[in-house]
């Protein structure tokens, strides 16, 4: 009797959404005064002399852009219980991220005002979206599996915790949430991942499934082993009435072709957010199409530099360009301030402000002059396995240099079951790069400054051992797929022997 409610209740707030995101550049100017006021009553904010609201130009005078090493002394008091520090309410919550380019661990502040604010109500815009494009959709009749790392909670101090994302949320859902998602807590809370995937494959499986969220490399883990304990064919035939696959993280592009294998109906849908430990900033615009709207009004003020001009190039909303790569930086209502994301960005459209995720300022190779770019690689290596007829599981890449011989680009690669010739791969994965990347292409010219590709292929397992090893099994634990240095590629390497 609650579903049709709950199903109402989303679609008629989808003018609502879209009248908000209209009003997109003067709710940053009026967030900005807002936020920089509550600045001022902090002790960050007063070492900076911020005594009121400001406007944009005195904003970026006084305040730096900084990583999450200039806050971490701050962030690591509060943990301890102090107040007041970077944000005037209590924060007692702390999202642990590891980060995809960091091996040391995050702890990124959760205000109640990030968690309602920005994190649910990002979680209703998706829905709100969803449900424009499928009015027909029959999803709160069964469950939400939400493919997450460990939601146990730890005790920092009498009033202070923390846990990755999944587990700050969990521990705050409103009960109609939680009666919607399946597994039980008992097994949601479980800290071991792979003794949790395999409570969840025994779960979950027999629930009537509706609607998924997580990564997609961590969700085909979960959904191959659930095939094996069923002996279905494919995942339609476990759960008939899934319809919806929330996703973000990573790139879909490579995953696509292997998620329409294993739900294989017409009415299967697929939403990307985009999501991470520090808030909620986009979703999905349109159905079908791969550009996000940027949620405006989630307590998120932003602003975008160009990452070859450098951070003090950045520019608020209202004045980026259409077609030009941004790294994104945040001030938020978690207490997050000029705040470098690390992602970058290309705006598709002005009004209203939709854009793609083209990866992560630190995720590139540019040993040569190529400027490879994650977005070329992803697209590159999925237009190549379906060349092919091959799923690929997972990648890394880094440069070969020239005192190594064959001189380039050196990739490990891990397919889902049949491997391809690997002569072939290489030579259409290098095709495919240049196709898409001038630089690349220019490098690759008669074979003087890069070679073609080196290429391994891994056995299945290799990167989920290589992520256990970092103690990065499950949630939003992902590989850094391109470095600009041989350490990550080179510890795979050392599990395969070479």
């Amino acid at each position: 009797m609650i579903a049709p409610v709950i199903s109402w209740y989303f679609r008629q707030r989808h003018d609502e959404l879209w009248s908000l995101i209209s009003q997109a550049d003067e709710q940053q100017v009026l967030l900005l005064e807002q936020l920089s006021d509550k600045l001022s009553l902090t002790e960050y904010g007063q070492k900076l002399g911020i005594k009121e609201s400001l406007k944009y130009a005195q904003f970026a005078q006084r305040v730096p852009i900084v990583e999450y090493e200039d806050l971490q002394p701050y962030i690591e008091r509060n943990m301890k219980g102090e107040q007041l520090l970077l944000w005037p309410g209590d924060v007692t919550w702390f999202a642990k991220s590891s980060g995809t380019t960091s091996n040391s661990a995050k702890y990124i502040p959760i205000s109640y005002e990030s968690l309602e604010y920005s994190h649910y109500m990002g979680g209703r815009e998706a829905l709100t979206q969803y449900l424009s494009f499928c009015p027909e959709s029959r999803l709160f009749e069964g469950k939400g599996l939400l493919v997450g790392g460990s939601h146990q909670v730890n005790q920092l101090s009498d009033r202070s915790y923390y846990g990755d994302l999944s587990a700050v949320l969990m521990n705050h859902l409103p009960t109609w949430a939680n009666w919607k998602s399946t597994p039980d807590l008992d097994i949601a809370l479980m800290e071991n991942w792979e003794e949790k995937l395999e409570a969840m494959a025994q779960a979950v499986s027999k629930d009537n499934v509706t609607s998924m969220s997580g990564v997609p490399t961590w969700t085909l883990v979960l959904m191959q082993r659930i095939l094996e304990i069923t002996g279905a064919n494919h995942m339609h035939e476990v759960w008939p009435n899934m319809e919806l696959f929330i996703h973000g993280g990573v790139s879909f592009t490579p995953y696509r072709e292997q998620f329409k294998s294993l739900f294989p109906e017409k009415h299967m849908h697929y939403v990307e957010t985009y999501n991470a430990s520090e808030g909620f900033f986009g979703v999905q615009a349109y159905a079908g199409k791969p550009e996000m709207l940027l949620m405006t009004h989630h307590g998120v003020f932003y602003e975008f530099y160009e990452p070859v001009k450098g951070p003090e190039s950045a520019v608020p909303l209202w004045e980026v360009k259409t077609e030009t790569p941004y790294a994104v930086v945040i001030t938020t209502n978690s207490g997050l301030w000029r705040y470098s994301l690390g992602d970058t960005v290309v705006f598709q459209n002005l009004k209203p402000y939709t854009f793609i995720i083209t990866g992560r300022v630190k995720l590139f190779i540019n040993t040569f002059g190529e400027e490879l770019v994650i977005e070329n690689a992803d697209s590159a290596m999925a237009e190549a396995c379906q060349q092919l007829g091959v799923r690929m599981q997972d990648y890394t890449a880094a440069p070969r240099y020239m005192d190594q011989g064959n001189p380039g680009h050196e990739w490990v690669v891990e397919f889902e079951g049949t491997e391809p010739d690997l002569q072939e791969f290489a030579d259409i994965l290098d095709r495919e790069i240049q196709s898409r990347n001038g630089d690349y292409k220019a490098k690759r010219q008669g074979d003087l400054a890069m070679k073609l590709p080196t290429l391994h292929f891994a056995p299945t397992g290799t990167f989920r051992a290589w992520l256990k090893s970092k103690g990065k099994l499950g949630g939003q634990h992902k590989v850094p797929r391109l470095a600009n240095n041989r350490d990550i590629l080179n510890e795979v390497l050392a599990l395969l022997g070479h």
